[in-house]
């Protein structure tokens, strides 16, 4: 075994164990779980007992895990810079570990369109946070004012639009993959303005 295998090895051991004790769980609850005995779980986090895969799957699912989280390490690339846009004010990072997620942060001026007919509809769920100044999110007919620190989130099949209310103000939108397709599709098509995307 490698340097690097032993590594991997002790990494797996005390993410089984912080995982557990993060759930609250005892070794009896969790080897029960995962229909192994409490003595073969405290060998496998104590490192007395070699990692199988199959017992690796079986913990990972009882964890409700995935067996590349598991043992994921550590990349050199894990500081990301975002792309710019200037032309619409916005900043995006993608989400490594989803590369159909994105996050944006935006600076809007203008207030959203009032009319359904200029908001956008399209599959997919946002989520958005103000970062400053207060914004206000069209959903159909109903109008949120959201301030500093406060969050929404909503499927995107509804039309929307967002601005600002009376001054500027920055806002951190995270899209899944069929959002950030409809705002591309909507952006190449001149359509609503003040929308996250």
């Amino acid at each position: 075994m490698t340097q690097e295998d032993d590594d991997l090895d002790s990494l797996v051991r005390k993410r089984l164990r912080a995982l557990r004790v993060a759930q609250g769980w005892s070794l009896e609850e969790l080897a029960s779980r995962a229909h192994l005995s409490q003595s073969s779980l405290s060998r496998i986090e104590n490192g007395q007992r070699r990692l199988a895969l199959d017992q690796l799957v079986t913990l990972a699912r009882a964890l409700d895990t995935t067996l590349d989280q598991l043992v994921e390490t550590a990349t050199d690339d894990v500081v990301t810079s975002p792309t710019i846009d200037s032309v619409h004010g916005r900043m995006r990072w993608t989400v490594k570990a989803d590369p159909g997620m994105s996050v944006v942060r935006q600076r809007l001026t203008d207030p959203p369109p009032e009319n359904p007919a200029r908001m956008r509809a399209h599959p997919g769920r946002e989520w958005l946070v103000v970062l400053s100044g207060t914004a206000v999110l069209m959903l159909g007919h109903r109008r949120y004012r959201l301030e500093t620190n406060h969050a929404a989130e909503f499927p995107t099949m509804l039309p929307h639009a967002i601005g600002a209310e009376t001054g500027p103000c920055e806002i951190l939108g995270i899209f899944d993959r069929d959002a950030r397709r409809g705002h591309q599709r909507d952006d190449g098509d001149g359509g609503a303005q003040n929308a996250p995307e």
